[in-house]
């Protein structure tokens, strides 16, 4: 037997869906035991359904609907066994433009390493007709001229994306024995007539795993050469991910190792290269200023700020609105769209794709699908360097708030150190965050103001928030439960003390003496009290500003006002009447007139003192 929620997952239908054809009678073999619904395993969904206008429609049987691409990068598999949003115009709009050398910058999971094969599928020249896998899609219905392009061309096809150690030497290993696979996807240049002796050595060589570094850097170049020679067609070059190997080298400390050799093997693959149709290359951002494409003047770059092929990679608002009505659950519009909408690619509104099919697979459930795709190591770098400016408007954009940021998409990982300022280009081209207006500058770079997404990132940015200050030690697990607990039970003694084991071992790592420590404990407390509550900082009320509140969205849970005061060299009975005046001006600044303008009557009011890295918190 099953309960409603799995039923909701198989038939892709809200539980509530499945709670009403139970109650309707429509489920043969359902019975009510207590308050739940529970059915037969094999009970198949009701033939008919209404929609949420009421209009009676013909519904889909749950046999006859594809399943969703979960982790599917395969095109012909997509296309063939799952449900596939088709992007095939990407094809037409490449071919109309032309451009030799084409770079996509996208954040990860939004359908790049996808395209990349169809475009392979498409180009490759091949033993099987691949046309089949294009009969039924956009680009077969346009102008003759685009499918003569079908199967023409030998492709060289890498991703990079799961290239991901923790030394250069492993990630060189990786990095052969991809080049070796593809070497051996190509062994018709074994036999091949058209070939040197010397050529066929060195695709002998490749193909042993037996390479040095200098020689390695060189094998897009010369297999391009080869496959040329053979076919009497310039080959395409497609690759994927490219700059992930090298935010590895930043995380782990191979930076110039990496950088060094991918500048030799994208200049021979891309650079002056007679024997090259058309190059692809996609990633997260444009490496520019680390000279890996070092006179590359035929390269296209496309970007999340660029309008060309901006529906190209994520999922459109009509193509979701499709997607939701072949799974019968268009009801679900308004809340997918909280949770994973809001990215902006050119002009265009996207939906994170990744994030979206794992939420109809599981029966609409919405929650942070993108977290568990892998460490977000770009907001791990950011938290890790993150000065008093960067914490105050991280805090600001948790609370919904816009901020103006200057993006250059010609940033690079190390730059994070050298200037804090570009925190906010490759949050923005990570997909962090979304440009709610921009301006072009003279200098290239726009001048944003910008906004967290999207209800998921938000998640994303305060799940890595206390995974971080965990990490530091600056909370523990324990100490964020304690907190949650006390909410919960309204235990005000218990949240105290929970606030002050927290506030004890944040001024641990923070530096207790600087202006703005309170911005780094709003974040923590912004992670820790998710969803409990709304946290305002350094705002005015009554007759001064205080310096943290903790807005309740339910109130059954209480107000909370805490002010902050330091000094040095305290001891004990001077710290504690400092934690005194501070819990005084809470009343004589009348910093509680907000809270109850806004209905709130049951209120924790916190004086908290510190000194170096002693803390007291007096409450009433």
């Amino acid at each position: 037997m099953s309960k409603c929620r799995e039923k909701a997952s198989e038939w892709g239908i809200t539980i509530r869906a499945v709670n009403k054809l139970c109650k309707e009678g429509k489920v043969k073999g359902a019975k009510k035991i207590g308050r739940d619904w529970i059915i037969p395993d094999d009970a198949t969904k009701p033939e008919d359904g209404r929609v949420v206008s009421g209009k009676y429609i013909k519904t889909v049987s749950q046999k006859e609907k594809k399943p969703l691409p979960i982790g599917i990068s395969d095109y012909i598999r997509a296309k063939s066994e799952y449900y596939y949003v088709d992007k095939t115009l990407l094809i037409r709009d490449f071919l109309d433009k032309k451009a030799l050398v084409s770079l996509f910058t996208r954040p990860r999971r939004f359908g790049k390493t996808m395209n990349m094969d169809m475009l392979r599928v498409f180009f490759e020249i091949s033993d099987e007709d691949t046309a089949k896998y294009f009969e039924d899609t956009a680009i077969w219905k346009c102008d003759q001229k685009y499918k003569n392009h079908q199967g023409k061309y030998p492709v060289i096809f890498l991703t990079f994306k799961d290239v991901k150690f923790d030394s250069w030497e492993a990630t060189f290993a990786k990095i052969s024995e991809l080049i070796q696979d593809e070497y051996g996807r190509h062994t018709v240049l074994r036999k091949s007539s058209r070939l040197e002796k010397y050529e066929k050595e060195y695709f002998e060589k490749v193909l042993s795993g037996n390479v040095n570094e200098v020689e390695l850097s060189s094998s897009l170049q010369k297999l391009s050469k080869m496959l040329g020679e053979h076919y009497g067609v310039a080959p395409i070059i497609i690759i994927d991910e490219y700059d992930t190997p090298i935010q590895e080298g930043y995380s782990k400390e191979f930076y110039d190792e990496i950088i060094g050799f991918m500048r030799n093997f994208f200049s021979g693959a891309f650079k002056d290269n007679r024997n090259l149709s058309y190059g692809f290359l996609t990633g997260i951002l444009r490496i520019a200023q680390e000279s890996i494409f070092s006179g590359l003047n035929n390269l296209a770059v496309n970007t999340v700020m660029d309008e060309e092929y901006d529906s190209f990679f994520g999922f459109t608002k009509p193509e979701i609105k499709e997607m939701l009505a072949y799974y019968g659950v268009s009801d679900k519009e308004t809340e997918l769209g909280d949770w994973y909408d809001g990215y902006m690619f050119g002009s265009r509104e996207i939906y994170n794709p990744w994030s979206v099919i794992n939420y109809l697979s599981k029966g609409c459930l919405p929650q942070a699908y993108w977290i568990n795709t892998g460490k977000n190591e770009v907001l791990d770098d950011v938290l890790k360097g993150a000065t008093e400016d960067v914490t105050e408007k991280l805090s600001a954009l948790l609370q919904g708030e816009r901020v103006i940021a200057k993006i250059n998409q010609n940033v690079v990982y190390r730059s994070l150190t050298e200037n804090p300022a570009n925190i906010y280009s490759i949050l923005l081209v990570a997909g962090y965050l979304k440009p709610t207006k921009k301006e072009l500058q003279g200098d290239g770079s726009w001048l944003c103001e910008v906004a967290i997404p999207n209800r998921e990132i938000a998640a994303v940015y305060k799940n890595e928030i206390l995974s971080h200050l965990v990490e530091i030690g600056a909370v523990g697990i324990t100490t964020a439960d304690k907190i949650a607990e006390s909410l919960y039970a309204s235990d005000f003694a218990k949240l105290q003390d929970g606030i002050t084991d927290y506030m004890n071992k944040s001024i641990s790592f923070y530096d207790s003496g600087a202006e703005g420590f309170y911005h780094g404990l709003v974040l923590g407390l912004i992670a820790l009290m998710d969803n409990q509550y709304k946290i305002k900082s350094n705002r005015e009320s009554g007759d001064g500003r205080y310096d943290i509140s903790l807005f309740p969205h339910n109130r059954k849970y209480p107000g909370i006002i805490m002010e902050l005061k330091s000094d040095k060299g305290l001891n004990d009975n001077e710290l504690e009447a400092l934690s005194e005046e501070a819990l005084a001006q809470i009343d004589e600044k009348k910093y509680d007139m907000e809270m109850l303008d806004d209905g709130i009557t049951t209120i924790l009011k916190l004086g908290i003192a510190f000194s170096g890295k002693k803390v007291k918190i007096r409450r009433r």
